[in-house]
């Protein structure tokens, strides 16, 4: 089944030279970028993470400090990269809690404000997950009756993710999903927004998995002892939370999610605070307004009857 898209639909995937999104670097990407109408257009390249690749993470990926010691940084490629991605929704195997948040610590290490806002994020292994729970290679091998060969390239890797996402859509047409609250729904339909709305059910704000959205909406902390509280009623409670969490150990793109948070908190408490001081000070100024008419009124002349009338008249022969 070909996927309907409305606007591109870029699918990716990273090595690296470990987990670590804060302190770990990428050592080769790979971006597959699918336009309406099913044109591809593939941007593959390797990357010197200028740190040394732990042999765990070569043996993995079959990527070695010699196979990237003349390969560019990430910050040569990074305006070209964001430009092939463009406005595009993003997918991947496992993206949504690794890919992009190490994606976006690099462009934001290289200075690139690549906007995350407005897209649909569509996570390849959340529907495997939900709807079978196995690996990627067992993914192509159950979706697509083919064996993965060159598994663990990038470029072998993101081919078979997008092949395995069109073979999903055609066995879980119509298929039902019931969710931990016993609400049965279709959810895996050729739609990338609702894809995005299925492989999103955790609610990450900042992709880490440190900020999560709760039921309403709310931001909300998702680690340590102020899990599952709101962000703003930890800022309200404990303000050096917020100085702690920008000096901590923390990926870039969360520091700057919650520095978005702080900035909004801050300037609706400055609003609020505004707003009190024009109320209290409108009714002081109502009070004033009353006392001085009182004032006004009890220093008035009194009225002039029709005696005193007459007599001004005859005073005055008019």
């Amino acid at each position: 089944m070909e996927l309907k898209l409305k606007r591109p639909l870029v699918f990716f995937d990273l090595e690296t030279t470990g987990v670590n999104v804060a302190t770990d670097r990428i050592v080769e990407v790979s971006f597959l970028k699918v336009l309406p109408g099913g044109e591809e257009t593939v941007y593959t390249k390797k990357v010197n993470p200028e740190i040394p690749i732990p042999a765990e993470s070569s043996f993995f990926h079959g990527i070695y400090d010699e196979d990237v010691k003349d390969a560019p940084n990430f910050k040569v490629i990074a305006t070209e990269l964001a430009e092939f991605i463009g406005d595009a929704d993003l997918a991947g195997y496992n993206s949504n809690k690794f890919d992009v948040p190490m994606l976006m610590e690099e462009f934001l290490r290289a200075g690139i404000n690549f906007s995350l806002e407005g897209r649909a994020f569509v996570d390849v292994q959340n529907i495997f997950h939900q709807m079978e729970q196995r690996t990627l290679k067992a993914a192509y091998k159950f979706y697509c009756d083919q064996n993965l060969e060159n598994a663990h390239t990038a470029e072998a890797d993101v081919r078979a993710t997008y092949e395995v996402l069109k073979a999903q859509l055609t066995k879980y047409e119509g298929a039902a999903f019931e969710d931990k609250h016993g609400v049965v729904s279709y959810p895996v339909i050729n739609d990338v927004g609702a894809l995005h709305e299925f492989t999103n059910l955790s609610k990450p704000v900042d992709f880490a998995g440190r900020l999560v959205y709760n039921a309403d909406g709310l931001e909300t902390i998702n680690f340590g002892k102020h899990k599952g509280k709101p962000v703003v009623q930890v800022f309200e409670q404990e303000p050096s939370y917020y100085a702690w969490m920008q000096n901590g150990d923390f990926p870039l793109y969360t520091k700057k999610v919650l520095e978005n948070i702080w900035n909004r908190y801050k300037k609706e408490k400055s609003e609020s605070k505004a707003k009190a001081a024009m109320a209290a000070h409108s009714v002081e100024d109502k009070k004033l307004a009353k006392k001085e008419f009182n004032q006004q009124k009890q220093e008035a002349p009194q009225s002039i009857s029709l005696d005193m009338l007459k007599g001004l008249q005859d005073k005055f022969k008019k």
